[in-house]
């Protein structure tokens, strides 16, 4: 019964995404076939979308206004960024968490909670609303369950929240601040955790998406104004809009790229989507269908986004 429901789920899948209009169709904005592409976030105050290049080391600072992509090496695989209140920005390095200086590049060790795990390096993560930074890690050996998703406090204590996680990835907070939702790439599902934004706490998980067989893995993964969720398919070439109340599908948006690691709203209205792509894990065939994978791709999609949160290193 249960793979009976799954396909239905899978051609119900399949069929909206063929529906969708052609206006949704997306626009290469950076053609920079980057090996995997990740951790979109969207900086309103000095609107500039900020993305990485794992695998390249690279930090971006993207101006849609002049159209100029700035390229920061940060010296270790980086696996996201996030603005601070200060005007520096925290990279989650290959090593541990450090502030990073965005017009010099300069930067500084804040914690380093798997100094014991050298096979291990930070991925995703994103701040909370009271500015606290969440973010996992994941194996670079193929260990299973090896990684971690940790909370690094303003106060420079680090906390792990939650064990085993496969490939720690996509993180958001419900506009009450009474809900976070995380996703644990191997899985195919996002979870949905009881968030306590006065203490940092998460308590009662529970599935709130679960992605179809053949439809890829979630990866990355933003909100809307709405509280739906857009999560980004690796293997799947698609953006993919849900209500985590039921977990049912919304919205798909085909991607260029068969892996798709992440999406932003930004611009000015917060109206455009940016999604983030990789090159890595895709055969010479693909590559011949998707010449731009690995590039950054935008759509207007009709919805906006909310604000990101910036972490809260002012005294």
């Amino acid at each position: 019964m249960k793979n009976k429901i799954g396909l239905i789920f899978f051609v119900l899948w399949i069929g909206m995404s063929c529906s969708a209009p052609k206006s949704s169709e997306v626009e290469l904005v950076i053609d920079s076939k980057s090996e995997l592409g990740e951790g979109a976030i969207w900086n309103y105050r000095t609107g500039e979308l900020m993305w990485v290049n794992i695998k390249g080391k690279i930090l971006n600072f993207y101006n849609p206004a002049s159209g100029l992509n700035k390229e920061m090496l940060t010296g270790q695989m980086v696996g996201t960024v996030v603005p601070a209140e200060s005007g520096q920005v925290l990279v989650a390095l290959q090593n541990g968490i450090y502030s990073l200086d965005p017009e010099t590049g300069t930067k500084k060790l804040l914690a380093d909670p798997e100094a014991d795990k050298p096979d291990n390096r930070f991925n995703d993560g994103k701040c909370d609303p009271a500015g606290r930074l969440w973010a996992g890690t994941m194996s670079l050996v193929g260990a299973k369950q090896a990684g971690a998703l940790y909370r690094f406090d303003p106060d420079t204590s680090v906390h792990k929240m939650v064990d085993g996680v496969g490939t720690s990835n996509g993180i958001v907070w419900s506009a009450d601040k009474t809900k976070m939702y995380y996703i644990d790439t191997p899985t195919r599902q996002v979870m949905g955790y009881d968030y306590d934004n006065e203490t940092g706490a998460i308590s009662h998980p529970k599935v709130a998406v679960e992605i179809p067989e053949g439809a890829g893995y979630p990866d990355g993964m933003t909100i809307d104004e709405e509280d739906n969720l857009w999560v980004a398919l690796w293997g799947g070439s698609a953006v993919a809009c849900f209500n985590p109340e039921n977990g049912e599908l919304i919205r798909k948006i085909e991607v260029p790229a068969k892996n798709v690691t992440s999406c932003a709203f930004g611009g000015n209205d917060l109206g455009t989507l940016y999604i983030t792509t990789a090159r890595e894990s895709t055969s010479e065939e693909d590559l011949q269908k998707f010449p731009h994978a690995g590039g950054v791709f935008k759509i207007r999609p009709g919805v906006k986004g909310v604000k990101a949160f910036f972490f809260n290193d002012l005294p």
